[in-house]
């Protein structure tokens, strides 16, 4: 019953902190805002598909797809994943050729991210909808910075609820997204980066066949209930 409920869990936080598009004339949102504010915005998505889910799937995680999109820095998150193999510093050693290839592999890399993302806490967000949750103001209103981390504690069937933390960045146009996520003590970006470096180790340096053969690293139950333990 724990795991199944860590699954769920861990599946309902990611997209909970999704904003919709802001027009350029409109005065930017603080993370706090953006995670706090739009959390009835995304659980409409669920709610509605309750009604279409079991003839229409792929409706839901299309249009769960279209919050996220708003949010997510998936390209940002991928190339911190792939670590050194997508850095400034290996880019810049590249021949022309060499930086091409590694565009497209970073790209082809946010996609199978963008995707797997979406469907794993789609399916956990679709189970575990009903659950409450605390938003807490960060300390620093005034979010001066280029990063922030912003706390929301998911209230479930456990005695204690489960500690999520969002790690935020705002982007160039200012507006901020979401970069990492920690639940509990365990850092998502870390466990991810480490399966990448361990699997181009193994296909000795071939991102493509790391990419090609890409999965989550462990079990969203695992990474929560090994948090707790």
């Amino acid at each position: 019953m724990l795991r199944k409920l860590c699954q769920l869990v861990l599946g309902f936080t990611l997209p909970v902190v999704v904003i919709l598009p802001l027009h350029a004339d409109e005065v930017k949102h603080s993370a706090y805002e953006v995670i706090e504010s739009t959390t009835v915005e995304v659980m409409a998505v669920v709610s509605a598909a309750d009604g279409y889910i079991d003839e229409d799937p792929e409706r839901y995680y299309r249009e769960l797809q279209v919050v996220l999109d708003e949010l997510v820095d998936y390209a940002g998150f991928s190339r911190a994943v792939m670590g050194p193999y997508a850095s400034k510093q290996r880019y810049d050693t590249l021949k022309p050729e060499g930086k091409a290839k590694l565009r497209q592999q970073v790209e082809a890399f946010t996609a199978v991210m963008r995707v797997g993302l979406v469907r794993t806490y789609g399916k956990g967000l679709m189970a575990f909808g009903g659950s409450g949750t605390e938003v807490q103001r960060p300390q620093t209103e005034a979010e001066v910075g280029r990063s922030v981390a912003i706390t929301q504690l998911i209230y479930g069937d456990a005695p204690d609820p489960y500690v999520i933390q969002y790690q935020m960045r705002r982007s160039k146009s200012g507006d901020w997204k979401l970069r990492n996520l920690i639940v509990e003590t365990i850092n998502l970006g870390v466990i991810y980066r480490n399966q990448f470096l361990a699997a181009a180790k193994d296909y000795e340096g071939d991102l493509d066949r790391v990419i090609a053969n890409w999965s989550a690293p462990v079990e969203t139950g695992d990474i929560v209930q090994n948090a707790r333990l």
